[in-house]
């Protein structure tokens, strides 16, 4: 067998039994998740599938506990490097012969790792999609033991995906290559198309799909209207999350670095992190990110996927990301502890220009382009809703919510007001038809106000019948305004004609009363801080989250040693010991090691290796 603990198994009843046994003694951990046991009792026993788990929702377990139980080496394609050092960094450290196969091995290296695999050496081998695709790399599986083909952050291989990788088409070589060993597909986000297409391209079309919930209870959604977005942020990082680790995504190089540098302005420690900087740099502020405390990094979406930091306590996004998908992948790199954090996005008109832009001057086929328009006009929709933005975000992955209300986003927490604006959407869309539909919101604004401005007179907009007709609302009314007929497609941004709004077809409709037009009024929003955080307490969080920590003092001893102990090893801190352990350590208090073994995410090794400094820790603390 893979692994010395794991007995062999002689029929299926013996699986759920090793599978228990192996994951207490492994990963320290008393029971499974979820759908996690049905998954590993299904794969261990042969079986291909697809799994849908959240970020944070124990999907690596679904495939390394099955690599242990059979026999032979698990085989895991994983995009990412940073997530192949960090994955094997912690299983490692937990007892498991686990090794990569990548860019970063020099020839000697990879060779070493290649000759441990065919001896039967290695439990599980993180593989890079365009290595596995070589000749050398095929050949070479084709002469080991394999226990069964891993495919991580399996949307990469849509074309309807939010990250789509050309690499990943040729992944369906495993199943024409390797038709009996199991494969497992995984990721944390696919609509129904992506779905589709990941189980065309890899062959597992007739394979079950396990779909877990896609609720994260304990991140707290909240959407603003952008007005200056960098104090936006800042006030945000700055009353909420103060020392904390945090994400903020952008959509330009540039505006990551005008955005780091700002937060660091302000006494922020923020970190920029885009293709553009040297590989020597982003590798430096990646690795200060993962491995010390309460570094913000600001990076474009290119950042995050497979970094395994669990105590990220907000993601920040001060530009709309492509699609639900893209924002539901990068907030979910929150509180994967199960803590309290905070998605907070900055969203405005500009937002919208831009991303259609984007998409009409892409190079892509008229089909993707019309579902990436839907996927835009989704997101603006959860964007600009009035009601539970958690409903409307798990509706969308066609998941039914427990509730109607969650408790735990901006809407439900400051209920928006709705009002009829059929009269002023009425005065907008007259104004936009009478400039000719070739100005954006900005002058029609002036228009409706009866603002002479020189542009307003250049071409004679203060003669028509709109000017100085919209007075009883104010600038920032308007944009609101401006912005919620374009969700409600009302009015399209024309990408070719910078922004200029234009009438749609449902436009007559508003214009001749047939169609009622309901706005949103965002209720004003008490400022929350740190305490107020501090104060959800376990109401938000899932069944069986980490819950009230212990002593103060003996959990900043418990961080003092871990990072001393990363530093030497060599590894993120939370390798080590993940916040989650280091606090029912501090609540628990053991004496012995027998009660240390109790605590979750202390399995045999972390006992063997740092049992006995822990108990002096605990005993020291005690003592004072």
């Amino acid at each position: 067998m893979a692994h010395s603990l794991v007995p062999p198994l002689r029929r299926e009843s013996d699986i759920l039994p090793s599978a228990l046994s192996v994951l207490e003694s492994v990963f320290g951990l008393r029971g499974f998740r979820g759908a996690q046991e049905e998954i590993v009792r299904h794969v261990t026993g042969g079986g291909h599938c697809l799994v849908l788990m959240p970020t944070g929702g124990g999907k690596s377990l679904c495939y390394q506990l099955p690599a242990l139980l059979r026999e032979g080496c698990g085989i895991v394609v994983s995009p990412l490097i940073a997530l192949m050092r960090d994955q094997v960094a912690g299983l490692t450290e937990a007892g498991v012969r686990a090794a990569v196969l990548n860019s970063t091995l020099s020839v000697a290296e990879a060779s070493a790792v290649e000759q441990q695999l065919l001896a039967g050496e290695l439990d599980l081998l993180y593989v890079a999609p365009e290595r596995l695709l070589t000749p050398r790399c095929l050949a070479l599986l084709a002469r080991a033991k394999l226990a069964l083909f891993a495919i991580d952050e399996a949307h990469c291989v849509s074309q309807w995906g939010h990250d789509f990788r050309p690499e990943y088409i040729g992944l369906s070589v495993i199943a024409e290559r390797f038709p009996e060993v199991p494969r497992i597909a995984l990721t944390a986000t696919a609509d129904d198309l992506t779905r589709r297409e990941i189980a065309e391209r890899l062959g597992l079309a007739d394979a079950p799909r396990f779909v877990a919930s896609f609720d994260r209870p304990n991140i707290r959604y909240e959407i603003v209207e952008k007005q200056n977005a960098p104090r936006q942020l800042e006030a945000f990082v700055a009353e909420r999350h103060a020392g904390d680790a945090g994400i903020v995504y952008c959509l330009s190089r540039a505006k990551v670095e005008e955005t780091a540098s700002a937060l660091s302005r302000a006494g922020i420690p923020a970190l920029p992190y885009h293709a553009g900087l040297p590989a020597e740099l982003r590798a430096k502020n990646q690795d200060r990110f993962i491995n010390e405390d309460g570094v913000v990094i600001v990076a474009t979406i290119a950042f995050g996927m497979g970094i395994d930091k669990p105590d990220v306590r907000f993601v920040a996004h001060l530009d709309l990301p492509k699609s639900i998908e893209a924002y539901y992948q990068e907030t979910g790199r929150a509180g994967r502890d199960g803590k309290p954090a905070d998605a907070w996005m900055a969203y405005g008109l500009s937002d919208i220009v831009q991303q259609r832009r984007m998409i009409d001057e892409s190079t892509g086929s008229d089909a993707f382009k019309r579902v990436s328009l839907a996927k835009l006009d989704a997101l603006v929709g959860l964007a600009e809703t009035a009601g539970c933005r958690r409903a409307r975000l798990l509706g969308y992955f066609g998941e039914t919510p427990h509730a109607a209300a969650c408790g735990n986003c901006d809407n439900c927490l400051s209920p928006p007001t709705l009002w009829d604006g059929s009269v002023v959407a009425q005065k907008l869309l007259s104004c936009a038809y009478r400039t000719g539909q070739r100005f954006g919101a900005a002058h029609l604004i002036d228009v409706l106000l009866g603002h002479a401005t020189e542009r307003v007179a250049q071409f004679r907009h203060d003669t028509l019948s709109v000017f100085g007709i919209g007075k009883e609302l104010n600038e920032k009314q308007w944009r609101a305004v401006v912005r919620q007929l374009v969700a409600l497609g009302h009015l399209r941004p024309d990408s070719e004609a910078f922004g200029a709004l234009t009438l749609t077809d449902s436009s007559r409709d508003v214009l001749t009363g047939r169609t009622a037009v309901m706005l949103r009024e965002q209720a004003a929003r008490a400022r929350r801080t740190r305490r107020d955080r501090a104060r959800r307490g376990a109401a938000t969080l899932p069944s069986g989250a980490p819950g009230p920590a212990g002593s103060p003092d003996l959990i900043g001893r418990l961080r003092a040693w871990r990072s001393e102990v990363a530093r030497s090893r060599g590894v993120p801190a939370y390798v080590v010991l993940h916040d989650a352990t280091i606090d029912g350590i501090a609540a628990a208090c053991p004496t012995t090691l027998a009660a240390l073994r109790e605590i979750p995410g202390i399995g045999d090794k972390k006992l063997e290796h740092y049992g006995a400094d822990l108990l002096a820790l605990v005993k020291a603390a005690d003592g004072d």
